[in-house]
């Protein structure tokens, strides 16, 4: 079976983002404001999403954010990581070469990281294009939820 929430991972991103989620066995919904900046979104995970004919081991979780004038989906999500300091929850999407993250913050923040060179978690960042930094950071803290993949 794949990567699943669980009631504990879900209570603890109740915690990082100060509020709590309507949720049912399946799903659960965490709505950010921010006062200062005006910003909303709607933090969204489905756990254990299957399409008709598929097997058990063919069922995903999805992570989606609705703001006022996007919408962003990570699809296949093998694992988060939280930071309560920080307050922000990073979900991970790893496949092979490549990871996907999205940031969600407290604040009503959201950041999107796509299709990321997994190489790149590991090098030296001050060797890296500026343009690449910000991501390879960002993801490289996931590592250890993965170990060696590749």
């Amino acid at each position: 079976m794949p990567f699943s929430f669980s009631d504990a991972d879900i209570q603890r991103i109740e915690a990082v983002l100060g509020t709590e989620a309507k949720k049912d066995d399946s799903f659960a919904r965490f709505e950010l404001s921010d006062a200062e900046s005006g910003r909303r979104i709607t933090l969204e995970i489905h756990r254990n999403v299957a399409s008709p004919g598929l097997t058990d081991s063919d069922q995903t979780t999805l992570v989606s954010v609705y703001a006022p004038a996007s919408f962003l989906q990570l699809q296949g999500c093998t694992g988060f990581m939280s930071s309560k300091d920080l307050g922000e929850v990073l979900f991970v999407a790893r496949s092979g070469e490549t990871a996907n993250g999205l940031v969600v913050e407290r604040n009503a923040g959201c950041s999107l990281y796509a299709n990321v060179d997994t190489r790149l978690l590991s090098t030296d960042f001050t060797r890296l294009p500026p343009e690449l930094i910000m991501s390879s950071v960002a993801l490289s803290v996931t590592e250890d939820l993965f170990g060696d993949l590749g």
